[in-house]
C-alpha cells in the first residue's frame, strides 16, 4: 500500500444486496462506471463477495460489495447466504436492488428488517425502470442499471446515507503540541514486511506531522542510544507491541509510554473494553478456550505474534495449560459461548463497523474482549505505565 492511499479500513463499505437476478451486479457496474462484476442471465452468478476500492463521487474513497443472491439455494447457497450476512457486519451502508418487474418479496422484507436490525442505513433501488416505466416509490427510487437512467440521483442518495466527515479521534495528535517530540521504536525482524511500514506506523507518523510535532523513529536496539543523545526530552515513546518489555526498560520512568496497538484500540474505539478485558488474563484456569483474532492475513513468521509469542506469554504467565484458538482476516467465529477471553489484534484493517460487531458479539456472549498491546503490556506489568497517557482509563485498571 502506498503512504497516499487510503486504506481499506478508512472507507466507507457500501455493500449492494438482493435476490439472484434481481441485477445487484449490473446497478454495481453502473454506479462504479466499472465491469466489476460478472453479468449473466443465469442465476447464482456471483457466488462470492466481491470487493473493489475505489473513489466514487461525492462519498470519495470507499469499498464497494457486491454480494451472491439472498435467496440462493441448496448447501452451497446456504453458505452463500451465510457469506452474506456477515457483509452486514462490515457495511457502513446498503443498497437493496429489488426486480422493479417483481416488485418486492419476501426475501427484500428479510434484508431490510436484516438492515434495521443492524442499524445500516439503506436505499432501495428498484431495478429495470426501462422495463416496467418510471415508477415514484415511498420507500426507494427506480433506476435501470442496463440504460443507465438515473444511477446519478442513486449515488447520490447512497451518499446520504453516511457520515463521510472527519469525526473520527485521531491517532495520537491530539495527544501532542506543536515541536512535541515523538521517539517511534520499530522493531526490523522477520515479521516487518521488507521495504515498508505496517499501517498503524504509517498512520502514527502522518498525525504526528498534521499534529505539528516532530516524529524519530528507531530500532529497540538504538532506542537507548538515541534517548541519551536526543537535545529534548521526547514527550511520547511509542512501541510495537512485542518490544514493550525491553522498551520499557531503556525508556526513563518521566517519559510517557504507550504501543501503537493501544493507540489503534483507542483509535477504533474499544480501548476502554481492552483494559477491562484484561482483567481475565489473572483468573484462566487450565482447560479455559482463549480466542486470539486476527483482522488482517499475512504470510505467518516462524514468531508470528498471534499464533506463537501470544499463546507462549500466556501460558508461561498463567501457568495454566490453555486452549488456544486462533482466526484472521475475515474470519471471526459466529458463537463465541466457549471462550473465556478474545484477544484481538488492534484492528488497523477492519473497518469501525465490523470492530464494533465483533465486540457487540463477545458482550452478547459475556465473553471479556482486550486486544494485543494491552494484553502484552499487562501480562509484562507495564499497563499501568503504558495508560499514564490516557488519565481518564485509571480507575479501569485491574
Amino acid at each position: 500500500m502506498g503512504l497516499n492511499e487510503t486504506p481499506s479500513s478508512e472507507r466507507v463499505h457500501i455493500g449492494f444486496f438482493g435476490r439472484r437476478n434481481a441485477g445487484k451486479s449490473s446497478v454495481v457496474n453502473a454506479v462504479t462506471g466499472q465491469e466489476l462484476s460478472v453479468v449473466s442471465e443465469v442465476k447464482g452468478t456471483t457466488t462470492d463477495p466481491v470487493y473493489k476500492s475505489m473513489e466514487l463521487l461525492p462519498m470519495g474513497p470507499v469499498v464497494i460489495i457486491d454480494t451472491p443472491g439472498f435467496d440462493d439455494e441448496g448447501a452451497l447457497g446456504e453458505m452463500r447466504v451465510r457469506k452474506t450476512k456477515q457483509i452486514l457486519n462490515r457495511s457502513d451502508c446498503a443498497v437493496l436492488v429489488v426486480d422493479g418487474a417483481a416488485g418486492k418479496t419476501k426475501t427484500d422484507e428479510e434484508l431490510i428488517h436484516l438492515f434495521q436490525e443492524k442499524k445500516i442505513p439503506y436505499v432501495v433501488a428498484y431495478n429495470k425502470c426501462d422495463l416496467t416505466g418510471e415508477q415514484t416509490y415511498e420507500d426507494g427510487l427506480s433506476v435501470s442499471a442496463s440504460e443507465g437512467l438515473f444511477i446519478q440521483e442513486l449515488k447520490e442518495r447512497i451518499g446520504g446515507l453516511v457520515n463521510t466527515g472527519d469525526t473520527k479521534m485521531r491517532i495520537v495528535g491530539d495527544l501532542l503540541n506543536p515541536y512535541d517530540l515523538v521517539v517511534l521504536v520499530i522493531p526490523i525482524d522477520k515479521a516487518a514486511p521488507k521495504g515498508r511500514l505496517i499501517l498503524p506506523q504509517q498512520q502514527a507518523i502522518r498525525d504526528i506531522l498534521e499534529a505539528g510535532a516532530v516524529s524519530v523513529a528507531v530500532r529497540e536496539t538504538e532506542l537507548k542510544g538515541t534517548l541519551e543523545r536526543l537535545g529534548a526530552r521526547p514527550a511520547l515513546v511509542i512501541t510495537d507491541s512485542q518490544a514493550f518489555e525491553q522498551v520499557s526498560k531503556d525508556t526513563p520512568e518521566e517519559i510517557l509510554l504507550t504501543s501503537f496497538s493501544i493507540l489503534m484500540a483507542r483509535y477504533k474505539g474499544f480501548l476502554g473494553d481492552a483494559v477491562k478485558g484484561v482483567a481475565v488474563i489473572g483468573d484462566l484456569k487450565d482447560g479455559d478456550k482463549i480466542l486470539i483474532s486476527e483482522g488482517c492475513t499475512h504470510h505467518r513468521q516462524c514468531d508470528d505474534i498471534g499464533t506463537v509469542k501470544l499463546p507462549r506469554w500466556l501460558r508461561q504467565h498463567t501457568g495454566k495449560e490453555l486452549v488456544i484458538e486462533t482466526s484472521s482476516g475475515r474470519e471471526f467465529p459466529e458463537d463465541l459461548s466457549d471462550y473465556k477471553l478474545i484477544i484481538h489484534c488492534g484492528g488497523c484493517m477492519l473497518n469501525e463497523r465490523e470492530m464494533e460487531y465483533r465486540r457487540k458479539c463477545a458482550a452478547d456472549a459475556g465473553v471479556p474482549f482486550t486486544n494485543y498491546g494491552t494484553a502484552i503490556a499487562s501480562m509484562k506489568g507495564i499497563l499501568k505505565r503504558s495508560l499514564k497517557v490516557f488519565p481518564h482509563l485509571k480507575e479501569l485498571l485491574p
